[in-house]
């Protein structure tokens, strides 16, 4: 029997960050592969002691099917939420999804048909590639600096032909590239994007993970400006903030779209677990989860801090990067014709992984890049595994 596929099917690539994972976690590895929290750094205690003062009616709650739109007391405590980021929330509605990529894909559920164009930043979040390529949209990608996604590149893909329905930014600590838009290149995306005929997917997991409190104003979402055009739809996520296992993100824009979003979501998963929304609606609205945010930033940067030192006595001069203000990685641009699967394989033999680049390339194919995480690996062995990523790179120049 030959098994008839559907053309979604034949649009999905492997994920490199899936296939190394097997790899990463094998001890005679240092990994700087998986972009995840670190594992002695959740918040297990607090969270213990939050569920065990429950009353049984929550816990009973808590092991029950959900309204499709989310636990009615975690909408409550993230419209809070959102408002104490200066959110327009009288004219929002939430929708809690399984994690930020389902409300990433419930969002092109609803928008995209075959062929639709959607621009996209290069390089971009492999689980949203991975999204649009399922929905068969055609993928514009338009480069960045260190300030964010270029306007003049920008410009020129909003005069493609079919005219894009949609454009997916991730501004704040960028996940692969790293870096955090400034404030007047938003404007100017903004100001680009008025009066067309768009939706800009804002997405945000990392922008409560600024290393220094003097870049906290870089990190005021776009969504606060609520432009008449674009109309703006956010995704965030519980992931980077209390634990990626909750699987818990959520979409925050225009009740018209929110309403949409939660049908398309019934016929996904019906409701997001109630249990772990429990446990996120305890953690946020009694305010530990600032607290812990507090904290937790100045764990990721201490190692991204050893990183960047350690990048600076080991790399060839050739190889650049921009110093992480935040987030969990850092970019590596390495010379032209140096192949970063060749290193890979090279770094691998001596104990040490990272992400290629062409996982992140809209097209699948530049190469000369590479992505490290430094989020999950113990500050200690951090510049061994830079070395030997080093001299594997060192190799093929």
């Amino acid at each position: 029997m030959e098994i008839q596929y559907s053309k979604c099917v034949e649009n999905l690539r492997s994920s490199e960050i899936r296939n190394m994972m097997s790899v990463a976690v094998r001890p005679d590895i240092i990994s700087f592969a998986g972009g995840m929290p670190g594992n002695t750094l959740f918040p297990i205690k607090e969270v213990e002691d939050l569920y065990n003062q429950l009353p049984l009616s929550v816990k009973q709650a808590a092991f029950q099917y959900g309204p499709t739109g989310g636990y009615p007391p975690l909408i409550k405590s993230l419209m809070d939420y959102m408002q104490r980021k200066g959110m327009q929330v009288e004219k929002n509605r939430i929708l809690i999804t399984t994690g930020a990529l389902q409300a990433i894909d419930v969002v092109n559920k609803i928008l995209l048909d075959p062929g639709d164009a959607v621009i996209v930043e290069y390089p971009t979040f492999i689980g949203a590639l991975a999204s649009f390529l399922a929905h068969r949209a055609k993928l514009i990608p338009v480069s960045m600096d260190a300030d964010g996604i270029l306007p003049d590149e920008l410009e020129k893909a909003l005069d493609s032909k079919p005219a894009p329905k949609m454009i997916y930014l991730s501004p704040y600590f960028h996940n692969p590239a790293g870096i955090i838009y400034g404030k007047k290149r938003k404007e100017a995306i903004l100001k680009i994007l008025a009066g067309r005929n768009i939706i800009l997917l804002e997405d945000d997991c990392y922008g409560e993970l600024y290393f220094n409190d003097s870049d906290a104003e870089l990190c005021i979402p776009m969504k606060t400006v609520e432009p008449e055009s674009p109309q703006i739809c956010y995704v965030s996520s519980f992931s980077k903030i209390m634990g990626p296992g909750l699987r818990i993100g959520w979409l925050f824009g225009p009740p018209e779209i929110i309403g949409k979003t939660e049908v398309a979501k019934q016929s996904m998963d019906a409701c997001t677990s109630t249990y772990v929304q429990v446990l996120a609606n305890e953690f946020l609205s009694s305010g530990k989860l600032f607290d812990y945010v507090k904290w937790v930033r100045g764990e990721y940067k201490k190692r991204a801090k050893v990183m960047v030192e350690a990048l600076n006595v080991f790399m060839p001069p050739e190889v650049t990067w921009v110093n992480p203000k935040g987030g969990f990685y850092i970019w590596l641009q390495l010379p032209a014709g140096v192949d970063a699967t060749d290193v890979l394989k090279s770094s691998l033999q001596d104990g040490a992984v990272f992400i290629s680049g062409k996982t992140f390339d809209p097209e699948g194919n530049r190469n000369n890049c590479l992505r490290m995480a430094f989020s999950n690996t113990p500050e200690e062995i951090i510049p061994k595994g830079v070395e030997i990523i080093a001299k594997a790179i060192n190799r093929f120049m």
